[in-house]
């Protein structure tokens, strides 16, 4: 991630897979946790840090699902490499996170599918959360997936029914459930506050 001085204006780049040349799931451990990157059948793509306003936005939710799931059997982690295929080159690396089949963990990343990953939209990532991202979980049968845009104060919750996802937006005003957590909504006036 690069950022460009443009009329005394950062300007950030999106980010884009590096197709320089292939890695494998034991190389891109090798990298190292200071390096903020995910793998991509294969390649690449380094991340920019998160804003302020980002980290907030997730400190919410997680504050939230943390104590909503103590002393339940599903768990909710920050930041975790998700390995969604066993023969693909692909890690991911969610905002958040939350997975109830525990023979999924393991020391570092999660193998599998989670139950509800929720990505918060950064100018650097939207394409890979919209799209690539997008595609991925719902091949790998993630449940729900939550795509949430800080600058347009929206929630967009994608549901997987019968293979494909089903998309809700909701506003800044909502109470938003979590249907893969029965009994779970959060208000999205407290996760927008600023």
């Amino acid at each position: 991630m690069m950022y460009d001085k443009k009329d005394d204006d950062l300007e950030v780049q999106e980010a884009q897979p590096d197709y320089s040349r292939l890695y494998t799931i034991e190389e891109y451990y090798e990298i190292g946790e200071d390096v903020r990157v995910e793998l991509y059948e294969g390649y690449l793509v380094v991340m920019q840090s998160p804003t302020l306003r980002h980290q907030g936005i997730l400190g919410v939710i997680h504050a939230n699902l943390f104590m909503f799931l103590k002393g339940k059997k599903c768990k909710v982690f920050t930041a975790p490499g998700v390995h969604l295929f066993k023969k693909e080159a692909t890690v991911f690396i969610p905002d958040i996170i939350v997975v109830c089949d525990k023979s999924k963990l393991d020391i570092r990343n999660v193998d599998g599918a989670p139950d509800l990953v929720i990505e918060i939209l950064s100018p650097s990532t939207t394409r890979m959360d919209r799209k690539l991202k997008f595609d991925k979980y719902q091949k790998a049968g993630v449940k729900e997936y939550w795509i949430i845009d800080p600058e347009r104060n929206l929630l967009e919750v994608n549901l997987l029914v019968d293979g494909k996802y089903i998309t809700t937006i909701y506003n800044e005003t909502a109470q938003a459930p979590v249907s893969t957590l029965d009994g779970f909504e959060i208000d999205l006036a407290e996760v927008f506050a600023e």
